[in-house]
């Protein structure tokens, strides 16, 4: 292989490690991004403290 073609090949492999990388941290934010919403909204959640004491058990 000669020198152009070798410098061309790690030229792509180092543009795909870099697109690689960063759709990674877009997934990674996006995950984060829905955490956070999931813990907000679990938060503001309105709970019952009644529910679940009473059992009726007739047949």
């Amino acid at each position: 292989m000669d020198i152009a073609g070798l410098s061309v090949a790690m030229s792509q492999s180092k543009v795909q490690d870099a697109a690689s990388l960063a759709v990674m941290k877009l997934a990674m934010n996006t995950g984060k991004e829905n955490a956070a919403q999931m813990t907000e909204m679990l938060q503001s959640a309105a709970v019952d403290l009644n529910r679940g004491q009473h059992l009726d058990v007739r047949a």
